[in-house]
């Protein structure tokens, strides 16, 4: 058991089955856990977070029309040791889990031997892969992960569709070296205007490929997504609207798991019950709270998809939880402004995506792609061209 003392009480994590626990003050003295120091803050300080994204190279010869990175053939690669000395930060820190990125973490090496000192650490590690490099070898050497997420978006012409080349043969013959090496792992299915409607073949195809989970991801506008291709990329709002009713008749004939990254918690907000979201920790945007990244020059922030902070890892657990980037981005749910301010939502939505508001031009405005706030402009246009002149 991995402990990590919080104002509430601590952070517990199980190795059977593999969770996080939260436990209040009571059950943490139960558990042997004293809260000491941190139990008498007044005002309690921020908490490092739970799980921190390494970016563990830049480098990439896949060429992702929609890659948030802009990673490159050429790109940069910190050495073995740069890299271990981050994860010995983390860990003496209390992060729990870090999740590898890049670039194409199979374009290094030593990527297996970066997942064992991870676990050899106390964190669980996982990582992201397109599939290009797998080989029976590599998928041997990755047996450390806790869980590798295979990039999946579609079957057929769906995936070149997403990613701008031919890789869907690629990930199927990545997922199968995978299982017959019994490593774990799941999909990552982003998804956008043109593929939407094959979602679901994609999820299925990959079930019957020995995937455990799907995760359902947005499509956002960073790196080289951030485009004007983008509006013609992004969910139509009529495919927006249609992502609840879409999950609840696809869910429980998947077969395992299906799981939505924070972006898309603002698509729930016309048809899920508020109190419901927040009680099954359906929450929005976790940049700055629970979540950081590490880019490839060791810089944190509050997400991959936004901007470094110049605070270094190793103060991850020192200037960072206080820093003016985290801070920002921890506080603005708190700060919405309408419709958000008044939205029973916010609680669970957070506000909504940073970082396509910083694309529509307000990195702290609403959500332009929450239906609520469509909505809410609609009328306020309507109201504007009924008043009188």
């Amino acid at each position: 058991m991995r402990a990590r003392v919080e104002p509430f009480g601590a952070w517990v994590q199980l190795d059977e089955p593999p969770v996080l626990v939260a436990l209040d003050r009571a059950a943490s003295r139960r558990a042997g856990i004293d809260g000491g120091a941190r139990w008498a803050e007044d005002p309690p300080r921020p908490s490092a977070p739970l799980e921190v994204h390494v970016a563990v190279t830049a480098r990439c010869g896949a060429g992702c029309q929609g890659c948030y990175l802009d990673a490159r053939p050429e790109g940069e690669v910190p050495s073995f040791d740069v890299i271990a000395e981050r994860l010995r930060a983390l860990a003496a820190a209390g992060v729990f889990t870090v999740a590898f990125g890049g670039g194409e973490p199979l374009s290094r090496p030593d990527l297996g031997a970066l997942g064992a000192l991870a676990r050899e650490l106390g964190l669980r590690v996982v990582t992201t892969t397109s599939g290009i490099g797998m080989t029976e070898a590599r998928a041997r050497e990755l047996r450390a992960f806790d869980q590798i997420s295979v990039s999946y978006d579609g079957v057929g012409d769906d995936y070149e569709a997403v990613r701008g080349y031919d890789g869907a043969r690629t990930a199927e013959r990545a997922m199968r070296l995978l299982a017959a090496a019994g490593v774990r792992f799941g999909v990552n299915v982003v998804l956008t205007r043109a593929t939407f409607d094959g979602v679901w073949d994609a999820v299925l195809r990959a079930r019957s490929l020995g995937a455990v989970e799907a995760q359902l991801l947005r499509y956002k506008p960073r790196g080289r997504a951030a485009s004007l291709g983008y509006l013609a990329t992004r969910l139509s709002q009529a495919q927006v609207r249609a992502v609840p009713s879409l999950l609840e008749r696809h869910v429980a004939g998947a077969g395992m798991p299906i799981r939505i990254d924070c972006a898309m918690v603002p698509f729930l907000s016309g048809h899920a019950e508020p109190d419901a979201l927040v009680r099954w920790g359906v929450l929005g945007c976790e940049a700055g709270r629970t979540l950081a990244a590490a880019t490839v020059s060791g810089e944190l922030s509050p997400c991959s998809f936004t901007e470094p902070s110049g605070v270094p890892v190793d103060e991850v657990s020192g200037a960072w939880p206080t820093s003016p980037s985290a801070s920002a981005h921890r506080e603005h749910a708190a700060r919405a402004p309408e419709p958000c301010a008044s939205c029973p939502v916010r609680a669970s939505c957070r506000g909504g995506c940073r970082v396509v508001a910083t694309h529509a031009g307000d990195p702290w405005g609403p959500d332009p792609e929450c239906p609520r706030v469509v909505d809410h402009q609609r009328q306020q246009r309507t109201s504007v061209a009924r008043a009188p002149a």
